[in-house]
């Protein structure tokens, strides 16, 4: 089955059509490399929570909007072999010195895919 990198951010809501043109930029590198899907979600009803939240995870600033994404691998071999080029190219290299966020803020993993329906 697909491996899959998940993300959260907080993105400054007057940055969504920067945020947009950068994860445009970065997903055509991904797929050039071996990515299947990107896909970029820019929160609508996102909650804070009481205990935990994508809010409370990411420290969201009142001027800021949650969110949500992922690209698909065709495997996690796939994956680690396709993140490692893409950070590589300079395209990536490029895009990156111009995050319309803030990256440490950010929260990232790698997950297998157990149902996919």
């Amino acid at each position: 089955m697909a491996y899959v990198d998940g993300f959260v951010c907080a993105v400054p809501t007057t940055n969504k059509e920067a945020y947009r043109k950068h994860a445009a930029e970065a997903a055509a590198v991904f797929k050039d490399h071996g990515a299947t899907q990107v896909v970029e979600c820019w929160g609508d009803d996102v909650p804070d929570g009481e205990v935990t939240s994508f809010p409370m995870a990411v420290k969201r600033k009142p001027d800021e909007t949650i969110v949500f994404s992922w690209i698909v691998w065709p495997s996690k071999e796939a994956r680690d072999i396709g993140s490692k080029k893409s950070m590589e190219d300079p395209r990536l290299i490029e895009t990156g010195s111009e995050m319309p966020f803030d990256g440490k803020r950010m929260i990232f993993g790698g997950f297998d895919t157990i149902l996919d329906v």
